[in-house]
């Protein structure tokens, strides 16, 4: 998309892109639990690895530590 002033200048619109891109979720990411039917949902998470359509999340509290696999699709970007 671009936005053509008055100067007859041409400059990109990245406020519209960058709005409808979504974060990406990556190794790395932090990330919450969106599936109702989970025991783990609205628990927030770290991405360890993705492989194909799911992810390993590692769940942190206390004295615990739970590396559990999930649909990516169940995830969303903390």
């Amino acid at each position: 998309m671009v936005d053509r002033s008055a100067d007859n200048g041409v400059r990109p619109n990245r406020a519209r892109s960058m709005a409808s891109a979504a974060a990406p979720i990556l190794p790395g990411s932090t990330v919450t639990v969106v599936d109702v039917t989970s025991i783990y949902n609205g628990y927030t998470g770290f991405v360890q690895r993705i492989s194909g359509d799911r992810a390993a999340v590692l769940f942190e509290g206390g004295n615990w530590d739970k590396l559990v696999t999930l649909r990516l699709r169940d995830l969303k970007p903390a």
